[in-house]
């Protein structure tokens, strides 16, 4: 499954693939059109979303084919308008119309070893969070940088059993404490899968995403959530966990983009979180003791 879809996508820019693949998923009655009678391939006609878009048919053909890479932000909101994109799934749209099709505006997205380096900066930022449990997230699930609360939480669940690498995607779907110890598994794993798919429109030439891709659809659960062309819905903000060691727990979900396509997640505590309305990066503890643990890669 995943090895053609990455030769597919290979041959036609994220953009123009989406636009096909959302095209297929909806049905006329999805978008105000009678049903009418057999189509010889499911979803609408090309035809179908050139009117509604008000583009010609030809040009739509165009920009599924890859062959213009250039559209108008205008066209872009009504194409988006016309194939029923949610406001998240339409900013992520745009961002890739933005960005397909012109090595000016789009730097290689081939893997680059540095993405693996958490800056001095942003360890201090990890570090200060404390005792709050943090981690850096790097763009193919990778945890790459956390400090010893999240540590103290995530060894005793096996997210630390790795001898190379922490990754929250494979330990979701391969690890055996995973489906016992995340209290809404189902959504979470969804999440993992919806994630891998949006980092792949974004990155559709780095090889290690698409590793993490290619080993993960070698299990059923994944495989049966990998929707390769999803735009990826809000992240939710509750995680829980019926924790070996701690017992139940609830944790606020907040995210800081930082640059180099990682960022930082942290799990606040829900008592925590009700008595601080606005986050503090104030640390409160020693810098010995909460000091940032990291991995290299190789």
């Amino acid at each position: 499954m995943a090895g053609t879809d990455m030769t597919e996508q290979q041959g036609r820019p994220a953009f123009a693939e989406l636009l096909v693949a959302r095209r297929g998923e909806l049905r006329p009655e999805d978008v105000g059109l009678p049903a009418g009678g057999r189509r010889r391939t499911p979803g609408l006609r090309r035809e179908e979303v050139a009117v509604l878009a008000g583009v010609s048919a030809d040009y739509l053909a165009r920009l599924e084919q890859g062959r213009d890479t250039n559209p108008s932000m205008a066209v872009v909101d009504a194409l988006a308008t016309a194939l029923r994109f949610n406001e998240t799934e339409r900013a992520r749209f745009s961002w890739l119309a933005l960005t397909t099709g012109s090595e000016s505006r789009c730097p290689s997205t081939a893997f680059d070893p540095s993405l693996d380096q958490v800056p001095a900066a942003l360890r201090a930022v990890v570090d200060a969070l404390a005792p709050a449990p943090a981690f850096v997230l790097g763009p193919r699930a990778a945890v790459l940088a956390w400090n010893s609360a999240w540590a103290e939480l995530a060894a005793p669940l096996g997210l630390l059993d790795g001898p190379e690498e922490v990754n929250l995607a494979l330990w979701t779907f391969r690890h055996p404490l995973a489906r016992t110890a995340v209290t809404d598994w189902a959504q979470f794993a969804d999440l993992q899968a919806d994630q891998l798919a949006h980092t792949r429109l974004r990155r559709p030439e780095d090889e290690r995403v698409a590793a993490v891709i290619e080993t993960l659809c070698a299990e059923p659960e994944f495989a049966r959530r990998w929707q390769p062309h999803r735009l990826a819905e809000d992240t939710p903000s509750l995680l829980g966990f019926e924790h070996p060691t701690l017992g139940a727990l609830t944790f606020t979900v907040q995210t800081l983009a930082a640059e180099r396509d990682q960022e930082v997640v942290i799990w606040l505590p829900r008592t925590a979180a009700a008595r601080t309305p606005d986050l503090r990066l104030v640390p409160t503890r020693s810098a010995d003791n909460d000091r940032v643990i990291s991995r290299e890669h190789g």
